[in-house]
């Protein structure tokens, strides 16, 4: 397997959530719904009082469905299976991306974290407008990049020069997919530091 491939394989399993937890339980689920109907098939066919329900009576009662009013139970019974069909079909289409980035490299998979980035981001935009740490905050997305700034009250923040510092800053990342930058002013100032 060439290099490449196998970074952009463990990147994308440290980007993208499992879903082996909902695989498990479905697997688990089924098993125990397989284990009770063979159990109960057994029991049928060596005589024996069912621990439930019979095979017998199930088909007796699946064969009164077609004429008989449906009972509360089962509507229930079915509208909890259209909903769990559903959370599984959302499950398998979403993309279950994690709050991480991938930033270019040649020899290995670096992942970071969003809240690493924001961090990183942040420092250069307070530090390149001259701001405090708590009057500059940035939101990181999957495709986008949104800094606010609050400036002191009365004072202006050089914005120009923040948002050419955050674009150098991504430029740095070598992010896949460069994400849209978003540099904007608070409408409220924060006290004069």
């Amino acid at each position: 397997m060439s290099t490449q491939l196998y970074i952009r394989r463990i990147a994308r399993r440290e980007t993208n959530r499992s879903r082996a937890l909902a695989s498990i339980i479905t697997a688990v689920a089924l098993i125990l719904v397989l284990l009770w109907l063979g159990t109960e098939a057994v029991l049928a066919l060596t005589g024996n009082p069912a621990l439930l329900v019979s095979p017998d009576q199930v088909g007796q009662w699946l064969a009164g469905l077609a004429t008989a009013t449906l009972p509360a139970g089962l509507i229930a019974a079915g509208i909890g299976l259209v909903l769990a069909g559903l959370f599984y079909l959302v499950l398998a289409l979403r993309a279950g991306h994690r709050s991480r980035h991938v930033l270019a490299s040649d020899r290995a998979a670096v992942v970071v974290d969003d809240e690493v980035i924001a961090a990183a981001v942040s420092r250069q935009a307070r530090t390149a407008s001259g701001l405090a740490p708590e009057q500059v905050s940035t939101t990181i997305g999957k495709r986008t990049v949104e800094v606010l700034i609050h400036p002191s009250s009365g004072n202006t923040a050089d914005v120009a020069a923040a948002d050419a510092a955050v674009r150098d800053e991504i430029d740095r990342y070598g992010l896949s997919a460069p994400p849209r930058i978003k540099v904007r002013t608070s409408t409220k100032g924060a006290l004069g530091v």
